[in-house]
Formats: C-alpha cells, sequence, structure tokens
C-alpha cells in the first residue's frame, strides 16, 4: 500500500539505511569491523559511530531536543574525525547501543514537531544557520545512505558479502565463476578504453 504520510516515507528511508549499516557488522571479528579499508581510514563501526552522532545532532540538538547521550568524541579537544573510528575501548555493543539510542531520539524528534518547524545548525555559518525539519530529516538520509553504500563495498572487500539488505541482496543469484568472467569482461573493457584514449599504447 503506497503511503500518503510524508514522516512515514522519510522514516521508511531513514530506517532502512539504519538496518543496512547494522547488518554490515554482522558475522565480522572485532578487526573486521575496525580496520580501515580505504587509504582514508573508512572502517564500519566508524561508520555508525559517525552516523549516530549525525542523528544527535541534525536531529536533535538543531531542535532545542539535546539528548542525555555523552558523545566525548565531539568535546572540545577531541581528536580529529573522532567520530568515524571506534576506540579498542569503545565496544560494538556501545556503539551500536548508542546508534539506536540515537535512534529512537530522531524519531521522537519526527514524531513530536510539524515538518516545517525550524531549528538553528550551530555549526553553520550564522546567518546561513536554519533550516527547516523536513529539510533535516532528508539531509539525515542523504548521510545515512551514502555511508550504507560505503559500508556496502567495505563488507564486500572484507569477506565478498553483498546486498542491500537481509531480506534483499539485490544481486542477482550467480555462482563464483559467472562472477569472476563478467568482472574479466568489464576489466577487459576498460582496459580497451584506455588504450583508445593512448596512442601508441599496447596494453
Amino acid at each position: 500500500m503506497i503511503s500518503t504520510d510524508p514522516k512515514a516515507t522519510l522514516r521508511f528511508y531513514l530506517q532502512s539505511a539504519r538496518d543496512a549499516l547494522l547488518w554490515k557488522l554482522e558475522g565480522l571479528s572485532e578487526y573486521d569491523i575496525r580496520r580501515p579499508a580505504t587509504p582514508t581510514g573508512t572502517n564500519l563501526l566508524g561508520l555508525v559511530k559517525h552516523s549516530a552522532t549525525v542523528e544527535l545532532g541534525y536531529l536533535g540538538e538543531v531542535f532545542g531536543r539535546p539528548s542525555l547521550e555523552a558523545l566525548p568524541w565531539m568535546e572540545d579537544g577531541a581528536d580529529a574525525d573522532a567520530d568515524m573510528w571506534a576506540t579498542a575501548d569503545e565496544s560494538r555493543e556501545f556503539v551500536v547501543g548508542v546508534y539506536r539510542r540515537a535512534w529512537a531520539h530522531a524519531d521522537a524528534t519526527i514524531d513530536a514537531l510539524a515538518l516545517d518547524t525550524v531549528g538553528k545548525v550551530p555549526w553553520w555559518p550564522e546567518g546561513k544557520d536554519e533550516v527547516t525539519l523536513h529539510h533535516a530529516v532528508i539531509r539525515v538520509i542523504a548521510d545515512a545512505q551514502r555511508h550504507a553504500g560505503h559500508a556496502d563495498i567495505v563488507r564486500e572487500l572484507t569477506d565478498g558479502a553483498v546486498g542491500m539488505r537481509e531480506d534483499n541482496s539485490s544481486v542477482p543469484a550467480r555462482d563464483a565463476a559467472w562472477w569472476a568472467a563478467y568482472r574479466d569482461r568489464i576489466e577487459d573493457a576498460a582496459r580497451e578504453a584506455e588504450r583508445r584514449a593512448t596512442p601508441g599504447r599496447t596494453r
């Protein structure tokens, strides 16, 4: 059934990103959920920690609804980008717990306020710091879905697991040999395009 409630639609896409982020942690070791998978340090548990921080900010503090959640990684003097990775002392259970509590706090804000409610973003420039709840929710959805995509790639690079959701992989059911051949075709096409674009190149 198609929903005509804009809040329900926003909540659906926000929750789908939340669920995807947590699903990407399942079955992995402490090392694999924390290890930097890119030169800029992207890691699975850090994506969850960052997403929790974003929700508590944009869908809490911005609308005068600060949570009681302590976020030491956001305090003055904290390390740069401390919200993007988890220390050895910050357990998986702790980070996931913060994220789930951030969901509840953000959802309560969405339920309590009209979408045209205006809030102020303290970390935006003065005079350009006002935002409606509608805009803030869409911003958080965009951020969460972007990081769910990051998590999808990191997980595939970690152990080959792929999929959009636990109940919908969104990937055709094909065996490893088919995927290897498919990847080879893409690689060959890329090399051929590069050869054509580079006069005199033979490989």
